[in-house]
């Protein structure tokens, strides 16, 4: 895929901005299942913060889209085990993406 005009990550007034992440593997193939995708998403958002010394307990926010609202239950069950108090504030919506996964999250973290 060609690169797109938007930057991965950005910093601003203490704050760490990343772009939405989806679930696709280095060989571009996405998991079947949201709990793999949550996974997934979460994980390669967890690497990038760690290449910007931060960790996902940093995250201050979370948009979440998912584009079937019946995966909600399940995506919360995946989601809750990789945060612990203080969790994040979260917003979920159902919406289409712009590849063919079931998910994508962006987040907003804290500079230490």
């Amino acid at each position: 895929m060609a690169a797109l005009p938007f930057s991965k990550i950005r910093r601003a007034g203490g704050l760490v901005f990343l772009a939405g992440e989806v679930p696709t593997s280095p060989d571009g193939s996405v998991p079947s299942g949201i709990a793999a995708q949550t996974a997934l998403t979460l994980t390669k958002i967890a690497a990038t913060l760690a290449g910007e010394g931060l960790s996902l307990a940093d995250v201050v926010s979370c948009t979440v889209y998912l584009t079937h609202k019946a995966d909600f239950a399940a995506f919360n069950e995946a989601y809750a085990k990789h945060f612990s108090d203080p969790l994040p504030v979260r917003t979920t919506v159902e919406a289409a993406l712009m590849l063919d996964a079931r998910i994508e999250i962006t987040v907003i973290a804290k500079e230490k």
